[in-house]
């Protein structure tokens, strides 16, 4: 009798139009992670893509995705909303910063101080977030999420495949160099 294996893949291609990406374009590996702001596991996970990333250096292309689990994390999905507000203002990366290092306080007064720290147009942030002008994006993300077989958070892929062992520092890291060393020979980088 044969088994059926079953892989998850990154079903959205990475974009560089579209995602938030930090890294080459031609990096040879690519991690995309599924995260919510609120969840205490992707705070865990924060510092570990960090350092990986310090590491990695021009190896390395980091592409986040908002996956909030709005059941379990009631503030997660504004978090999410407060992020794509800041994006649309070319400061994505501050924000996704703020919301993990302070990630007990993710309240509306919250998600507007740290707007104002890292000098948002705060009117214009305020008016996104009370309309919700940012959810069909958080919620692309999701839904892209769930196509591809995110189930939990963090949830990462890499070069289009899912992680599916631990991503301690060790651990990702040499999953990572591995597909690099694979990409280097002009491997799928994830849909780029």
């Amino acid at each position: 009798m044969r088994a059926t294996r079953w892989e998850a893949r990154l079903v959205l291609p990475v974009s560089e139009e579209r995602d938030h990406v930090q890294g080459p374009g031609d990096a040879p590996v690519t991690l995309v992670e599924y995260g919510d702001y609120e969840c205490p596991y992707c705070g865990e996970a924060y510092p570990i893509v960090k350092q990986i990333q310090e590491r990695m250096e021009e190896q390395l292309r980091f592409v986040f995705r908002n996956f909030p689990i709005s059941t379990a994390h009631p503030h997660a999905e504004y978090a999410a909303e407060a992020a794509e507000a800041a994006a649309a203002q070319d400061r994505f990366w501050e924000m996704h910063d703020h919301l993990y290092e302070h990630q007990q306080r993710l309240r509306v007064d919250d998600l507007r101080s740290y707007a104002q720290a890292i000098e948002l147009d705060l009117d214009l942030f305020d008016k996104e977030l009370a309309e919700h002008v940012h959810a069909d994006r958080v919620h692309e993300d999701f839904l892209s999420g769930v196509r591809s077989g995110v189930n939990g958070t963090p949830t990462f892929f890499i070069n289009g495949m899912r992680h599916d062992d631990p991503y301690d520092l060790e651990t990702l890291l040499v999953a990572l160099e591995a597909a690099a060393e694979l990409g280097k020979g002009g491997a799928d980088h994830g849909g780029s």
